[in-house]
């Protein structure tokens, strides 16, 4: 499926701080999310004492929590988790839509590496082989995301 993946050997994030946003709605698929992208971290040296985390109701939540966890000055990035699964009304288009542009608008706003990891199916099965112990677990490309970024940071 994915295309893309970073080059894992090139990571400078010695010392950095992460926090993870997870949102509970759809939880059996936000925690594999959220044990990939915690594999993915400490995979690359992150301290786990040096990973925080936060849950937050469901994914419209997301950007606001990001928001609160950026302006702390805590963080060298953020990795936003959830998951929302295509239903009959148009619910699913209003929540999808708006928590992208939050998650955006923090990290523009903030100046942070903000991880974009929310799954946006049409079905369970999907945000199952999404969130699977996979390569295609968008928690680890989420964390992967993170990582590369604060690596750019740290160049500029």
């Amino acid at each position: 499926m994915s295309e893309y993946r970073p080059d894992e050997g090139s990571f400078n994030v010695g010392g950095a701080r992460i926090a993870i946003v997870v949102a509970r709605w759809n939880g059996n698929i936000t925690e594999n999310l959220l044990n990939g992208a915690q594999r993915a971290l400490v995979r690359h040296g992150i301290a786990e004492s040096d990973i925080d985390l936060l849950r937050v109701p469901g994914a419209f939540e997301l950007p606001l929590a990001c928001q609160k966890m950026a302006r702390t000055g805590t963080y060298d990035a953020i990795i936003a988790l959830g998951c929302v699964i295509r239903g009959g009304t148009p619910h699913f288009d209003y929540v999808c839509s708006e928590t992208t542009r939050g998650i955006g608008e923090v990290a523009l706003n903030e100046n942070l590496p903000v991880a974009f990891g929310l799954l946006t199916t049409d079905n369970l099965e999907q945000a199952e082989d999404r969130s699977g112990e996979n390569h295609e677990n968008k928690g680890e490309e989420a964390a992967l995301t993170a990582l590369e970024m604060i690596s750019l940071f740290r160049q500029l």
